[in-house]
C-alpha cells in the first residue's frame, strides 16, 4: 500500500483565468489582468509513489477546488510563463477527465522558486528508482579477471625497512676508518748499508771491551768511533800494515 507524501505547501496562491495561447512563444502573465485573480486559496504538492498531484484547496475548510497531475516537469501538465517568474501555467482535470488551463501565481519569488526544487527532486527520484527497477531486471555483466594464455603482470616491490627508509640493492662504501693510506711506491724499505762500510758482530753477553783478536782491528774500529776522517784513514792504513806483517 502506497501512503501518499506531501513535499511542498504553500498558504496562499492565486488563480487566473487565461485567454487562449496566441502564438508559440508562450504564455504571458501581463495578458491576465493579475490585479483580479478568479481565486484565492490553498496550494498542496502531494506524492503518492512515482505520481504527483498538484492540489488547489480552500484554506479553511481544505475542499479540492482544482487538481493538476504532473506526469513530467517541465511539461504540458505545468510550465512557467515568458515574462516572470512568479507565475505558471497549469493544465487542471476533473474526474471525468475533462481538463482546462488556468494561471498560478504567487506573491513571492521564493515561494515559486520552492516549487520549482520540489518539482525537481521528485522526478529526479523518479528516474532512479526507474533505473533501479531496470537493472534488477537485466542481468549482471560478470567481470572476467583471469588472466588470458600468454598475458603476464609486472610488480614493482619497494622494501621498507623498520626506521621508515626504502631499502636498495646497492651498498654503500664504509669510510672513516681511521686507517691511514700506504705512502706512494709501496711499502717503505730500509736501505742496506754501504758496501765499504764495516760491520762487527756481537755474539750474546760479550761487550766490545772484552772482545780481543790476534790483529786488534776491532780494537781500531772502536777507537776511530769518535776520531777525525783524517785520523781515521791513517788507523786504517796502520792496521792494514800490522796485518801484513803478521801474515
Amino acid at each position: 500500500m502506497e501512503y501518499e507524501s506531501v513535499l511542498l505547501v504553500k498558504p496562499e496562491v492565486f488563480i487566473y483565468k487565461i485567454p487562449p495561447r496566441a502564438n508559440n512563444r508562450g504564455y504571458r502573465a501581463a495578458d491576465w489582468n493579475l490585479g483580479e485573480p478568479t481565486w484565492t486559496g490553498r496550494m498542496r504538492l502531494a506524492a503518492k509513489g512515482t505520481s504527483l498531484n498538484l492540489k488547489l484547496e480552500d484554506k479553511t475548510t481544505g475542499a479540492l477546488f482544482a487538481n493538476c497531475p504532473i506526469d513530467t516537469y517541465p511539461g504540458v501538465a505545468i510550465e512557467s510563463v515568458s515574462d516572470s517568474s512568479r507565475y505558471f501555467v497549469i493544465r487542471v482535470q476533473d474526474d471525468n477527465g475533462r481538463s482546462a488551463f488556468l494561471g498560478l501565481g504567487f506573491g513571492d519569488r521564493s515561494d515559486s522558486f520552492d516549487l520549482n526544487v520540489a518539482l525537481q527532486d521528485h522526478f529526479k527520484w523518479v528516474k532512479n528508482q526507474e533505473q533501479i527497477e531496470k537493472e534488477k531486471t537485466q542481468p549482471k555483466q560478470e567481470l572476467d579477471l583471469g588472466f588470458k594464455e600468454g598475458e603476464t603482470i609486472k610488480i614493482n616491490m619497494r622494501i621498507t625497512k623498520k626506521d621508515g627508509s626504502e631499502g636498495t640493492s646497492r651498498t654503500k662504501a664504509k669510510t672513516g676508518t681511521g686507517i691511514l693510506p700506504p705512502p706512494p711506491g709501496g711499502l717503505g724499505k730500509i736501505a742496506p748499508p754501504p758496501s765499504g762500510a764495516s760491520t762487527v758482530r756481537q755474539s750474546p753477553g760479550t761487550s766490545p771491551a772484552h772482545r780481543v783478536s790476534g790483529n786488534a782491528t776491532e780494537w781500531t774500529d772502536y777507537a776511530s768511533a769518535g776520531s777525525t776522517p783524517a785520523q781515521n784513514q791513517q788507523q786504517q792504513q796502520s792496521s792494514s800494515n800490522a796485518n801484513w806483517v803478521q801474515f
